[in-house]
């Protein structure tokens, strides 16, 4: 019964299909923010869930604009291909993040992340 406000990033965990493009299954994630952090309220829909996020490291590359599914894609392949093999990595989910409201047009920042081994 609280309004909490949109949060930064926005993040969506995709776990890609051979060809690198999203499969069916994605999650989405949202950052509770600091006040409810320590006590969240309990979602009221079973579809919604609680994650605590451990700290990892990850290996990023970051882009302007509108993104979509395309563009998170390209920049996955650009990242695994700047990474080359000596990097460890998770292969079996990769993490795509918007920082901004729809309605900012310029400036927009979106990232990719690979979580290292």
């Amino acid at each position: 019964g609280v309004g909490m406000g949109m949060t930064a990033p926005v993040s969506i965990t995709a776990f890609p299909a051979e060809d690198g493009s999203f499969q069916q299954k994605v999650k989405v994630s949202l950052r509770i923010p600091s006040q409810f952090q320590d006590s969240p309220p309990c979602p009221t829909d079973e579809s919604v869930k609680i994650e605590e996020r451990q700290g990892m490291t990850v290996y990023s590359t970051q882009f302007g604009g509108y993104a979509k599914e395309a563009d998170y894609v390209s920049y996955a392949a650009k990242l695994k291909a700047t990474l080359g093999s000596d990097a460890a990595h998770r292969k079996d989910f990769y993490l795509c993040n918007g920082y901004d409201p729809p309605m900012k047009p310029y400036g927009r920042r979106n990232e990719v992340w690979f979580v290292k081994e």
